[in-house]
């Protein structure tokens, strides 16, 4: 059996919006003696939250970070955004922290809102423990809410607390490890009680032995002392529940309520005594840990108008210096321990350390980072992009700013990875992506305060093509005398819809010279410029145009002569073919727990969308994939809705199949909207 964890330690807070995760920092922070008085979202001066869009928010938008000592241990915590939108920076941060505490409130109906973040830890492998916060406002008992949470973790979870309860009100707990009764009290350590009340002592012992029989699984020592009915000390406990949490085999639940500092010190204890460190994780992210090269990962930017940029960076292995040159050609300019937004400077970090590494200019989020002279031998993995689901088409709202905001956009990247920019060549939007209207309203915010560009928004444009339904035969003729040589191009032409997806094609059958071979490409140039806006307004697709004959002329003609020609036969051939607007159609594949199924297809039905089917997610108990095409122009939103009916963990991917006839009273608001902005 281990001894506990050597060196720095650091856990990440993760959880839902409301749990409470920045009041656990705030009582953290005050009981280690970081700080002197204990700050609140409410009051707008907590340590964590504290940049401008969560202060507006009163809500997490980013990772915040927070170093202290507590007996001696230094202790590194990541304070993550509880928001769905905000996921991309929980899972950066999970990646390079030790251990993980997820921070729930005992509300048996909002389980399911941390689904994926449960399904986060377990697939990658990270130790976590649960903080059931707010006990002090439910009546929740905590065995229910561990059968609950059950449901939504592929790991066993044990309890380590038992509630000691006055009626329906919980007055303090029995540690399960220890053994030991403690009382309650508001902003103090809990007080020790004589021996174990008489209400408890029968949860007590079932409760200790669920948790004994879920470490056996995994010890076979353990095992079995069970079945001899020894009873291992407290030691022994401690030591086995160290030796499974290192594994992420388990899942110890504790309890408390964070803005009453209750069970808070408890739970330091436990990430001292229990918390793997340094050596467990790496192991678990697969870094050679026999080499004593230094070994680092950049987990977060953060970039300040007056402060620069600094790389949050977990140091693997090895020791990194003030001024230490990196791969890529970087200098560290400044080395520094973070409080929230404070930065206290040092000099050098160890393994297990987290720190902020300044002007780090050329190195980016997710990046491996060794001193310059060091075999690059390991490429550590970060977290998964998660796909974009929401969108604002933008632009500058002065035009001065249009040649600061590729700049600005590549800043926002640094600290933001999950925010996309991408100009969309059929409608001619520039598209900012992202994971909700929030995500994106704050990245706004961030471009104006941070970087001074303002943007404009609006719903990014529907990709409408338009197509023909029926062949037409066409004769034009270009011809103009201004004085000197004129101009002379004439041509007939077939035009011919083509099956759906069959692009564009050209044909030249002209026999006899009637259309000498020099300005044959003049032609086809003429009828593609057309394309690119057809008689309903919108670029033309699936068409095929045959050049028949022609005639010229020995003087006046020329190549822009008959590129004239082609684009007026195409003017004027065109409208006849029963010209027909096509809307993009995309197959989009919706995860969510299957309790919420009939209300996807409700959702996707509503918005004319057609279900292909449904089946089990692979890998994911109790949830569904649910797989149907829908036009693009009922996609914009769509994931607020479905967020709406899923307690938010409801999401979606999607890539464009195929384009489809719009007809009728849709079509013509399409086209009365599309004539509306032309005028």
């Amino acid at each position: 059996m281990s001894e506990p964890a050597d060196g720095p330690r650091s856990v990440a807070l993760v959880g839902p919006y409301t749990s409470g995760k920045t009041s656990l920092l705030e009582s953290l922070l005050f009981i280690s003696g970081e700080v002197g008085r204990r700050g609140s979202v409410r009051d707008g001066n907590s340590v964590g939250d504290a940049s401008a869009e969560a202060r507006a928010r009163q809500s997490g938008v980013e990772v915040n970070t927070a170093t202290f000592e507590y007996n001696g241990t230094k202790i590194t915590v990541l304070d993550c955004p509880g928001s769905v939108e905000f996921a991309q920076e929980t899972n950066n941060a999970l990646m390079g922290a030790d251990f993980a505490v997820v921070v729930c409130e005992p509300d048996i109906d909002r389980i399911w809102t941390m689904g994926r973040l449960f399904k986060f830890l377990d697939q990658n492998k990270i130790p976590h423990a649960v903080f059931a916060n707010k006990i002090d406002e439910s009546s929740i008992r905590v065995a229910q809410l561990i059968e609950a949470l059950s449901n939504i973790s592929e790991t066993p979870l044990v309890p380590c607390q038992v509630a000691i309860r006055d009626g329906e009100n919980v007055t303090g707990y029995v540690d399960l490890i220890t053994g030991n009764a403690y009382d309650y009290s508001d902003n103090q350590a809990s007080e020790q009680l004589d021996g174990t009340p008489d209400s408890v002592s029968s949860r007590q012992e079932e409760a200790r032995t669920q948790l004994l029989e879920s470490l056996a699984d995994f010890d076979d020592s353990l095992l079995e002392n069970l079945l001899e009915d020894k009873i291992p000390s407290q030691d022994e406990v401690s030591s086995f529940l160290r030796d499974t949490l290192s594994e992420a085999n388990v899942v110890p639940v504790f309890m408390g309520a964070a803005e009453k500092d209750w069970g808070v010190r408890r739970l330091l204890q436990a990430i001292l005594a229990i918390g793997p460190g340094n050596e467990s994780l790496a192991r678990l992210r697969g870094v050679d840990m026999s080499s004593s090269a230094p070994l680092g990962q950049i987990v977060k930017t953060y970039i300040s108008p007056h402060g620069g940029k600094i790389s949050l960076a977990r140091v693997w292995r090895g020791e990194f210096a003030d001024g230490t040159v990196l791969n890529g050609g970087d200098r560290i300019a400044g080395m520094f321990s973070l409080v929230g937004q404070q930065q206290n400077k040092i000099s050098k970090a160890g393994p297990g350390d987290i720190v902020g590494l300044g002007r780090l200019n050329k190195t980016v989020t997710g990046a491996t980072i060794v001193p310059q002279d060091s075999p690059e031998s390991e490429r550590l993995s970060i977290a998964p992009e998660l796909p974009p689901v929401y969108s604002f088409a933008v632009h500058a709202s002065k035009r001065e700013d249009e040649v600061k905001l590729s700049a600005a956009i590549a800043k926002l990247r640094e600290e933001d990875p999950s925010v996309l920019f991408k100009l969309v060549p059929d409608t001619n939007d520039s598209v900012l992506w992202g994971q909700g209207e929030m995500h994106l309203r704050v990245a706004l915010d961030r471009l104006k305060d941070k970087y001074g560009v303002a943007l404009a928004t609006e719903i990014p444009k529907v990709a409408y093509k338009e197509a023909i339904r029926k062949p037409v035969s066409q004769h034009s003729r270009f011809k103009k005398q201004s004085g000197g040589h004129g101009q002379f191009g004439d041509v007939h032409i077939e035009i011919k819809p083509l099956p759906r997806g069959g692009g564009f094609e050209f044909e030249n059958t002209v026999v006899g010279g009637a259309v000498p071979k020099q300005y044959i490409p003049a032609v086809q140039t003429g009828v593609q410029e057309y394309l690119v806006k057809g008689p309903l307004g919108f670029p033309v697709v699936d068409v095929s145009v045959t050049l028949t004959d022609g005639k010229h002329h020995a003087v006046d003609s020329s190549e822009q002569a008959f590129k004239t020609a082609g684009r007026m036969a195409m003017t004027e051939g065109m409208p006849k073919c029963s010209p027909v607007l096509l809307e993009p159609i995309y197959e989009v594949v919706i995860s969510a727990p299957s309790d919420f199924t009939p209300n996807v297809q409700r959702l996707i039905t509503g918005r004319r969308g057609q279900v292909l089917g449904f089946s089990g997610k692979e890998g994911w108990a109790g949830w569904d994939e649910t797989t149907f095409q829908m036009p693009q122009a009922e996609m914009h939103d769509l994931i607020i809705e479905l967020r709406s009916l899923s307690l938010g963990v409801g999401s979606f991917e999607f890539e464009f199949d195929h384009l489809q006839e719009l007809t009728g009273r849709l079509a013509e608001d399409v086209l009365a909207a599309a004539q509306s902005e032309e005028e």
